[in-house]
């Protein structure tokens, strides 16, 4: 008598889910890097240091935001839906106590812009959702696992 074949879940990266969410990070670092660079100078150009320090806050915030997404969500890969659902509630309000510490630190400072800090970390996040479709709908995930 033959023994059935086993299907044993791949290893670590070979998860394709895993695989997609490496893809985003990989793109929202590089995404992440032309936006320092481009919100820097236009920070500079509309409103020297403090424009320079209101993008480099924003594309801190925007990376602190994009890192804490999908880092809760490759942890969540292959465990239950109410593990996934805390983990990615747990980063979410993780992320709001951040921003609301960041803004009660920066508020009523001058060293940086408060308008391009907005608009950075807007581009930011809006940058980044695109990216994070745009890798899902173009990984290769099976719907059923074998």
């Amino acid at each position: 008598m033959t023994n059935p074949p086993t299907h044993d879940a791949p290893p670590g990266d070979a998860v394709p889910e895993r695989r997609v969410l490496r893809k985003a990070l990989r793109d929202i670092v590089a995404f992440l890097g032309l936006l320092a660079v481009v919100g820097v100078g236009v920070g500079a150009l509309v409103a020297g240091a403090a424009g320079v320090w209101g993008a480099l806050v924003g594309v801190g915030l925007a990376g602190f935001f994009c890192a804490a997404t999908i880092w809760s969500m490759l942890r969540s890969v292959g465990s239950s839906p109410t593990a996934m659902a805390g983990i990615v509630m747990g980063t979410w309000v993780a992320k709001i106590a951040v921003l609301i510490v960041v803004l009660a630190v920066l508020r009523g400072r001058d060293f940086y812009h408060p308008w391009v800090l907005f608009v950075v970390v807007a581009v930011g996040a809006i940058g980044s959702s695109l990216l994070d479709y745009r890798a899902v709908s173009r990984g290769r995930v099976p719907y059923v696992q074998p």
